[in-house]
């Protein structure tokens, strides 16, 4: 699909942002759906990536060391992304989106994170709590400590991209627990 002009949903100036959609394949994972809108004027930006394909639901992992930053990293936006060993996670929400990057990028995104959860809470704890966590990524990312990387994903479309890669099936017990990012409406639950 070609670009198209549109008006931004954020500055709503006329044809000033450019809407994106393609499809890709990607190498042992299947067919995706990018797409991207940029305006031009305020600089707002949005980005997702769709798996076209459905899998089983699966947990991938991955020991984090300084040789495998590069590895890559698919995050659909159903997908719940932890470092359990520092207790760090990020569960999909409703305006979850789905991204490309390396084990580098997700570090840098969890990093993003907790910058703004520092500027938001200014409690004793929280901060104490932030910097702590925020030093652990930049040991990770400085190759002085490793951790676990873990992917759980209800419809299977994520994935690590790494030989040392480890991929599980979750049991129903697992997938109760997990949160998708999408609102079901149960026709059939008791009044």
């Amino acid at each position: 699909m070609p670009e198209m002009r549109m008006d931004c949903p954020v500055c709503h100036k006329k044809n000033s942002a450019i809407s994106d959609t393609k499809t890709v394949k990607i190498p042992y994972f299947g067919e995706v759906m990018e797409s991207s809108i940029i305006c031009e004027a305020c600089g707002f930006k949005h980005s997702d990536v769709m798996s076209l394909e459905q899998h089983d639901p699966a947990r991938h992992s991955l020991k984090i060391n300084k040789d495998n930053l590069s590895s890559r990293v698919i995050r659909s936006q159903s997908a719940t992304v932890s470092i359990p060993e520092i207790g760090i996670k990020v569960e999909p929400g409703p305006k979850s989106q789905g991204y490309v990057s390396n084990v580098e990028g997700v570090i840098v995104r969890f990093k993003d994170a907790t910058q703004r959860a520092l500027t938001l809470f200014d409690d004793e704890e929280s901060q104490s709590n932030g910097k702590k966590v925020f030093n652990e990524l930049d040991k990770i990312l400085n190759g002085d400590l490793e951790v676990t990387l873990i992917i759980d994903d209800p419809f299977g479309q994520s994935k690590i991209m790494d030989l040392k890669s480890v991929e599980t099936h979750l049991s129903e017990e697992e997938l109760k627990h997990l949160k998708t990012g999408f609102t079901i409406i149960d026709n059939d639950s008791e009044e």
